[in-house]
């Protein structure tokens, strides 16, 4: 085991190595500007995105299956298919066209009610033009009344929710009061199914970002419910709430985490207080990682504290990574973490203190893995230097028994260098551990067969 994490050190730093000569060759360009912390922005954790998940663009119900109902006999059919290609290869104003044909030619077509959807679709995903989303309103509206039986009339409900949410952050009082009262809907009884929860959600999400002030209230008052059918509402409620980042949002995911009776509700509103600021939602994490015995939750609170740029929190996860009493598995993901999240000059002085104190194999190759994130001359030579002090066992490692040509410590003579053909021909020792290829900085040289 301590041959191959040398291999992966081996490998890490030939790596970093090409990287840096990569490097070298873009910065030799007049007028170039680079830096180490340039160089390794790439693999750094990245943040969560800031959009509610499975609210946006979500695939309608009649795209869900593989293949798509279609008419060949239709009279539409064709037409109808001609605006699907424009929509697929994103031409949207020709594709509201083409829809908007449909419905006018051939108003009783089997694809009529679903044309006025997709109309209003394209028109949406256009936006670009003034008057695009007020046709879009009027298109499902038409769709409701004259074609209440539409495969996509479901899907029209949550994107006439989300129109009305551009409109009323483009200042349509009417779009936002109505905004409002679907939001409101939350917070009362139950959803009939899954769609009008996605409807909920996409009124959350609208008055969210329309006003946050008025959102936090409403998302109180669903975070607030514990009835079973509220439960996915509630997990995309904390992703809102989180959102606000402000203090009261903050708090609100903290009464979460301690009262909410699904396991996933809690798990993703630590997940979320990664986007809190401030040393309360720190402290909150650092409260749950000693306090629970939930391995998940345990994980996301060391994600949360990866996130947040505080000094407090990188203490926390120093702490976590030294700790004797928390798992292998929460001191390797605090490890991995200190190294990709920031990967100060701080950080690679504590993983080089660190190093030695460790008895895990697992931790070790974790810390050299996250130290090779640290553009540092000082760990630079610290990494090679661990290649350097366990030279013989990278030899053993990297080369088949009995051919190294190196001489043995074990008390075996070493072997004749086969010849080229020979050594070819010459199968695999059973059980003998797959050598990777590396190419090695030239800080360090191997000796060849036959070498003295």
């Amino acid at each position: 085991m301590r041959n191959m994490i040398t291999i992966a050190l081996v490998a890490t730093l030939s790596v970093w190595h090409s990287e840096a000569e990569s490097q070298g060759e873009r910065c030799s360009v007049p007028g170039a500007q680079c830096s180490a912390a340039s160089a390794a922005t790439a693999n750094r954790i990245p943040r969560p995105a800031n959009r509610t998940p499975n609210t946006e663009h979500r695939t309608p119900h009649s795209l869900r299956s593989d293949v798509e109902v279609m008419h060949p006999e239709d009279p539409a059919d064709s037409l109808y298919r001609a605006a699907r290609s424009a929509m697929n290869r994103g031409e949207y104003g020709r594709a509201a066209a083409l829809f908007r044909q449909v419905t006018e030619r051939f108003p009783k077509s089997e694809y009529a009610g679903d044309a006025l959807y997709w109309q209003a679709f394209a028109l949406y995903r256009r936006g670009t033009n003034d008057g695009d989303l007020d046709a879009a309103l009027r298109a499902l509206e038409a769709q409701s009344k004259r074609y209440p039986k539409s495969s996509t009339l479901r899907d029209a409900q949550a994107l006439l929710v989300r129109i009305r949410g551009e409109l009323a952050r483009s200042g349509d009082e009417g779009a936002g009061r109505q905004i409002m009262q679907d939001a409101e809907r939350a917070t009362s009884k139950c959803a009939a199914d899954d769609d009008d929860d996605d409807m909920r959600i996409a009124a959350l999400n609208a008055l969210q970002q329309m006003d946050a002030d008025q959102a936090l209230p409403i998302l109180k008052e669903v975070l607030a419910r514990r009835d079973a059918c509220s439960i996915a509402l509630r997990r995309k409620a904390v992703f809102l709430v989180a959102q606000t980042n402000t203090e009261e949002g903050g708090e609100l995911l903290v009464k979460v985490i301690g009262s909410d009776p699904d396991a996933e509700v809690r798990r993703q509103a630590v997940f979320w207080l990664s986007e809190v600021p401030g040393d309360r939602a720190v402290a909150v994490l650092d409260s749950i990682l000693r306090n629970t015995r939930d391995g998940d939750i345990q994980e996301k609170a060391i994600f949360a504290l990866s996130q947040h740029e505080s000094s407090r929190a990188r203490v926390l996860l120093r702490g976590i990574a030294e700790s004797g009493s928390m798992t292998e598995e929460l001191r390797s993901r605090a490890i991995f973490a200190i190294g990709h999240h920031s990967g100060s000059r701080e950080d690679g002085v504590f993983l080089r203190s660190l190093y030695p104190k460790l008895t895990s194999e697992r931790l070790r190759e974790t810390l050299i893995q996250s130290a090779a994130q640290i553009q540092s001359a000082d760990v630079r030579t610290w990494l090679l230097s661990i290649v350097k002090d366990e030279k013989q066992q990278l030899e053993e490692a990297l080369a088949l028994p009995g051919e190294s040509g190196v001489a043995s410590t074990s008390g075996r003579p070493p072997c004749k260098a086969l010849p080229r053909r020979e050594k070819a021909k010459r199968p695999h020792p059973p059980n003998a551990p797959a050598c990777p290829i590396v190419a090695l900085p030239p800080e360090i040289t191997m000796p060849s067969c036959g070498a003295t």
